[in-house]
């Protein structure tokens, strides 16, 4: 089928008000917050449906796209915003929100900039972004520190200075999915908490290979090194999983995204007296500026373009922004909004932005392809104590050599 007939493929609802939307968030946490979104959106007299798929976006994303190109989208299509849709949008495949963001004022009440910058390409804005959610963070157990008789740590090298005490208590000292996608992103946090911002802009942002084979990368890899070892015991897959074992106390941390909050929340736990976040590690305060937007696949048929309007509307509606961050854990998009009273760490995270403390995710500055080849890279790097630092960091600066 050609892209031309692609485009003009027309998606049947049961009713015009109804609208399927495609999304990976599955976890109790995070669906209580999908629930904020469906109840708001229904509240408009059309109806979401919801069309959740299980496990990460590693899995879902290639069941979206091959609906949409098989001739079968969805209304709505939950994505990280950066360069995930970007094929699909050079192929005419995705709905020009544009008119949408400029009657909504878009451009003036979504902070960081960069949030909607990732939405658009060639000038026009391809998608709605909900939430800021950063990497930037490792939660601690206040329980498994108590019962191990240590002091609850405030960076990452008193963390792996207490290692020994969550061992000799029977703790996992860090709490890891064996997932891909999780170790890479931990690696990332691990790359700007110990080797700072600059060098994770000049490797990222200016591909410079000499950097990403220097010495400063070179602790990086010694310190991913020490965190593969540190949680060779945590055996689970998912990352709800990993945080589970960090709300149990039965593990001391975990590194990993805001999200997390969510399952706290669900748990029960109080940020500050159950747990404990470190933005940056406890090292460099800093958040990326990732997150989930969403995009609306082209249809035919105007009453479906003019629901999925709608729904592309209400998602940066202050209401919704408030209601449904509050859930997820994360960050709104809207500089304008106020969501009350947060707890600590969500509190940090707001100052972090408002002192405009960020940067972008690899998402947006490295393609699809840079990205799975050192997705791959770690995780073999992960899985294989044998696979050393020193070997890891020379693959990896071969592949920053010839990144795009």
């Amino acid at each position: 089928m050609s892209v031309t007939a692609l485009v003009a493929v027309s998606c049947t609802f049961a009713q015009a008000g109804d609208l399927e939307v495609t999304h990976w968030w599955t976890s109790a946490g995070e669906a209580a917050a999908v629930a904020e979104l469906a109840n708001s959106f229904d509240a408009t007299g059309n109806k979401w449906v919801d069309g959740a798929i299980a496990g990460s976006g590693k899995t879902a994303l290639p069941i979206i796209v091959s609906r949409i190109l098989g001739g079968d989208p969805m209304g709505a299509t939950m994505l990280n915003h950066g360069r995930q849709a970007e094929e699909l949008i050079q192929a005419g495949l995705m709905m020009d929100l544009s008119d949408i963001a400029d009657a909504e004022g878009w451009k003036e009440a979504v902070y960081p900039p960069s949030l909607l910058d990732a939405c658009t390409y060639e000038g026009k804005i391809y998608c709605a972004p909900v939430n800021i959610h950063s990497w930037q963070w490792m939660w601690l157990s206040n329980k498994a520190f108590k019962d191990a008789g240590v002091a609850v740590p405030k960076d990452w090298n008193e963390f792996v200075a207490a290692s020994p005490e969550l061992i000799a208590a029977g703790k996992i000292p860090l709490a890891m999915g064996q997932q891909a996608w999780q170790q890479n992103g931990a690696f990332n946090v691990l790359t700007i908490g110990i080797g700072g911002i600059d060098l994770w802009k000049k490797i990222n942002i200016e591909k410079d290979a000499e950097a990403a084979a220097g010495p400063e990368m070179t602790k990086v890899f010694e310190a991913a090194a020490v965190a593969r070892d540190l949680s060779k015991d945590s055996k689970v897959q998912d990352w709800n999983s990993a945080t589970n074992l960090v709300i149990t106390g039965k593990a001391g941390a975990q590194i990993l995204g805001d999200w997390v909050q969510g399952e706290f929340q669900i748990a029960g736990q109080t940020a500050g007296e159950d747990y404990t976040c470190l933005p940056g590690l406890g090292l460099n305060e800093i958040l990326d500026t990732n997150g989930d937007a969403f995009y609306f696949p082209v249809n035919k048929d105007p009453e479906v373009t003019k629901v999925q309007k709608e729904l592309a509307k209400l998602l940066l509606s202050k209401e919704t922004q408030v209601s449904f961050n509050l859930k997820k854990g994360s960050l709104p998009v809207r500089g304008d909004v106020d969501l009350g009273t947060v707890n600590d760490c969500m509190k940090k995270g707001l100052e972090i932005l408002a002192a405009g403390k960020t940067l972008p995710s690899g998402d947006m500055v490295l393609s699809t392809d840079t990205s799975q080849e050192l997705q791959d890279l770690l995780t073999e790097f992960w899985s294989d104590p044998s696979y050393t630092a020193k070997e890891a960091q020379k693959g990896y600066a071969d592949i920053i050599a010839r990144a795009d």
